[in-house]
């Protein structure tokens, strides 16, 4: 019999937590979840006060029957699973397997998985926290409701296999607006004028940009303003106005949260969400080190506090004084913002003496680039601002005034280490400044217009979704990357290059969302049930009471929608392509890759074909029609209609670039790319029609 018996979630965190429990010990993993709602109904009993009706998860009998036998075989059972509401719910469904009383002190939980941290949680346990476990029953029965209820409507209207959810209809809701943001946008005209002087004495050059006129600032926004500016300067002559001499501080970044974490990577890293995850979770975990072991190199990442432990601090500052001197140190505090949960600290290194650097070769290099990017924030974090000195100089033409920006780097202080990345790069207008005096007269060297025009909205990326997310209070830590990787699975929205795009499925998918169910798919109403969610966290509701006040007006509402749509047809977009079976137009329908068209006389006539598009220029090698295709990563190319095996009139053509009128092809393009991509295509088709005849057989 074994005196402690400590169940995690995952064989690599049981493999480092292993090495840190001497005596009759062991370590097992649950493998995540081990129970969870049915997946073939919903599974809550509604009549009977929203119960939740949870099943053993299929596939898990072995490992479940294996947990058993190694409980009863122990004096003492922990149940250590991740410190957080999905890590406690878990612990609470194994006491219930196991039968451990709910109310035993049994519950261990760690930040971090280094020795003092695991040996302390072992030395304080405590009962489960049902209010913690509460607040995850009350969000996975709600997203059941919801899910459940308004999905069969899509299945009737749209297709069936879509699905509809609290968190991923609204994020799918948010890009589909930004998008309409973008089509609708109109370009507004607008033009800065750029003076180029130079001092007399030692002829340097130096950008001034057209402020105003009489010291009152002035916006332009047409060609004749500029014209008449321009003429009114003819012969100007430019005297130095003023000069402000001042100094400019830059503090660093806090350590890392879970959604800082996961923007800051798709910025420098080019990560998705999900891998960054994935990577994070690893190096939680535990990774093998030589003379250590298997040793865990960051904190819990999943957390929306920027707090610090005073063992790290003190870690951070023997460091930096040690590696940079001590007038690079400054003992920082983060203010965590008042919504947050701040059950843990930020993500920072377990072991501040770890550099990346030191244990590079023992990391994968994802493992590596994430390990160093969660390092030096932290260390950046604790370190002095950067300092520099500013230079303004304002330079007046004719009653014209126009001004010059400058600065110098004085001190460069947590920059030496780290500098947060932007989703969109701020234009600066800095530039050398030779030392001038007030009254001094500069030489003009060339006055420059510039017409610009103001650009719609960008699209989402990953990290500015996750940010819009969490700044709107959607969703928590723990959901962001699940919510990205669902609306990507179900293909309402495409990756473009980095940016978000609805597809049309996700388009038609919203509208009837909207149209519908506005109520519950909005933002308001999702970061309302969030906030509800901390209530029962906190103790200070009770999870069936936020349920109970959602559900009866929700209910009236799918009643009314399910009486409206009963007798509308979903209107289709008829094509002007005839049926070559029945005759009939055929009409535009959307399926899990997009458009297809489809005979609207289904059942009885069941054709459907890809929609080709094509362009109006011939091929420029044999002049027949030109088809445009996409690869796997969504890049066009263009290929002639006779391009394909087994046409005896074959005609090679195939390019990335457009065709122009009248273009003679050129040979010697490189189009392996799009060749590889093809092929890739077609062998991932020949498999899929391999494995399902072996299923049919």
């Amino acid at each position: 019999m074994v005196d402690k018996l400590v169940i995690v979630e995952s064989p690599a965190k049981a493999n480092t937590i292993k090495k840190f429990l001497g005596g009759k010990s062991k370590v097992v993993a649950s493998m995540g979840h081990i129970r969870d709602l049915p997946k073939s109904k919903m599974g809550i009993d509604i009549e009977h006060d929203f119960e939740p009706q949870y099943i053993n998860i299929r596939g898990k009998a072995p490992l479940i029957n294996s947990l058993k036998k190694e409980a009863q075989n122990a004096k003492k059972v922990y149940l250590a699973t991740d410190p957080d509401r999905e890590g406690e719910a878990i612990a609470w469904h194994l006491a219930y397997l196991l039968g451990i009383d709910q109310d035993s002190i049994c519950r261990v939980t760690f930040n971090e998985i280094t020795k003092d941290a695991v040996k302390e949680a072992i030395q304080n346990p405590r009962k489960i926290d049902l209010n913690l476990t509460d607040a995850q029953q009350a969000r996975r029965v709600l997203d059941r409701i919801v899910g459940y209820k308004i999905s069969p409507v899509l299945w009737k209207k749209v297709k069936r296999g879509l699905s509809a959810g609290r968190v991923q209809s609204v994020a799918v809701r948010l890009i589909v607006e930004r998008e309409e943001e973008i089509e609708k946008f109109i370009p507004e005209e607008y033009w800065n004028i750029y003076l180029q002087a130079s001092d007399k004495k030692t002829k340097t050059k130096f950008d001034c940009k057209f402020v105003g006129k009489n010291g009152k600032k002035q916006e332009l926004h047409s060609k004749e303003e500029v014209d008449k500016i321009l003429a009114d300067l003819e012969g100007a002559k430019y005297k130095v106005a003023d000069i402000k001499k001042g100094e400019k501080k830059r503090n660093p970044a806090p350590p890392f949260t879970t959604s800082t974490m996961q923007q800051e990577a798709s910025r420098k890293l080019n990560f998705a969400i999900k891998k960054t995850m994935s990577v994070a979770q690893g190096l939680y975990e535990g990774v093998k080190l030589p003379e250590k072991g298997t040793t865990g190199l960051i904190t819990y990442m999943r957390t929306d506090s920027t707090r610090i432990s005073n063992e790290a601090r003190a870690a951070s500052k023997e460091y930096i004084v040690k590696e940079y001197g001590e007038n690079y140190y400054e003992n920082r505090f983060f203010k965590t913002k008042t919504d947050a949960q701040d059950a843990h600290e930020a993500i920072r290194p377990t072991y501040v003496e770890l550099s990346p650097d030191k244990i590079k070769e023992h990391l994968t290099p994802d493992q590596y680039k994430l390990y160093r990017l969660i390092y030096n924030r932290f260390i950046a974090s604790q370190m002095a601002p950067a300092v520099y000195d500013t230079l303004a100089v304002s330079i007046n033409g004719n009653d014209y005034n126009f001004k010059a920006n400058g600065q110098t780097m004085k001190f460069k202080g947590f920059m030496t280490l780290y500098v947060e990345g932007e989703d969109k790069k701020q234009e600066e207008d800095f530039t050398q400044i030779p030392e001038l005096e007030v009254g001094e007269e500069v030489k003009k060297e060339k006055l420059e217009p510039k017409q610009s025009f103001t650009e719609p909205p960008p699209r989402y990326t990953e990290a500015s979704l996750v940010k819009t997310l969490e700044e709107k209070g959607i969703g928590r830590p723990s959901t962001y990357a699940p919510t990205i990787t669902t609306i990507l699975a179900r293909r309402y929205i495409e990756k473009i290059q980095k940016q978000l795009a609805p597809t049309d499925l996700g388009k038609i998918v919203n509208k009837l969302l909207i149209e519908n169910f506005s109520d519950v798919i909005n933002v308001q109403f999702t970061a309302k049930m969030e906030e509800e969610f901390d209530k029962v966290a906190d103790g200070n509701e009770k999870w069936k009471t936020v349920i109970r006040q959602f559900y009866t007006p929700f209910e009236q509402i799918v009643e009314k929608v399910e009486k409206e749509l009963e007798h509308v047809k979903l209107e289709y977009e008829v094509s002007d392509v005839p049926c070559e079976k029945c005759g009939r137009m055929m009409v535009i329908k959307y399926g899990k890759y997009g458009k297809f068209l489809a005979c609207p006389g289904y059942p009885e006539c069941q054709n459907a074909k890809p929609i080709i598009e094509t362009i109006d220029v011939p091929c420029p090698k044999c002049g027949a029609v030109v088809q445009v295709r996409k690869t796997k990563k969504k890049r066009n190319y263009y290929i002639c209609e006779n391009n394909f095996e087994g046409n005896e009139n074959r005609c090679d053509y195939i390019s990335w670039n457009k065709p122009k009128p009248g273009e003679e092809f050129v040979e010697g393009e490189d189009v392996s790319e799009i060749e590889k991509e093809t092929k890739k295509k077609k062998t991932a088709k020949k498999k899929t029609t391999t494995k399902k005849k072996k299923a049919k057989k």
